[in-house]
């Protein structure tokens, strides 16, 4: 049986700029998205995602509440990926073109502008309203123990 590969993603917006990486090793294509990524079993999605980012970008960050979900798949091999996306913001570290990816996925980051976004290929359609947009903010227990 497959299940849905869950996944969560930072939105970083510093002096009007978001925080996007590809995540095509070697730039392989021209996609560019939120820095994060899939999560592992026994860590909250704040503690996936601060590392995740950490790995993509070399950067520390805190991570605040979550604002968004998007859901897409790949109906030709069946890959179905949740994403919790989160407002998060830089506690440490500077963006560097020499940072290095442990697992040599992301190669390219960079800080685009609202205007930026019209001209490059992004994914999830919604990441410029969840950037730019009118703030908001749902409710999150960050992995809390079942009891019986």
């Amino acid at each position: 049986m497959k299940f849905p590969r869950l996944a969560a993603r930072a939105i970083i917006v510093e002096k009007r700029r978001l925080l996007l990486v590809n995540a095509y090793p070697k730039g392989q294509s021209d996609l560019w998205c939120a820095p994060g990524g899939g999560v592992e079993v026994g860590s909250s999605l704040p503690e996936n995602l601060a590392r995740e980012v950490h790995e993509e970008t070399g950067l520390t960050i805190k991570v605040g509440a979550p604002i968004g979900v998007n859901e897409f798949h790949d109906s030709a091999s069946g890959f179905h990926q949740v994403e919790i996306f989160f407002r998060a913001h830089v506690t440490a570290g500077t963006l560097t073109d020499d940072w290095r990816d442990p697992e040599n996925i992301v190669t390219t980051r960079r800080w685009a502008t609202e205007e930026d976004l019209k001209t490059l290929r992004t994914k999830p359609g919604m990441l410029a309203h969840l950037a730019f947009g009118i703030p908001t903010e749902a409710k999150y227990d960050a992995l809390e123990e079942i009891v019986s």
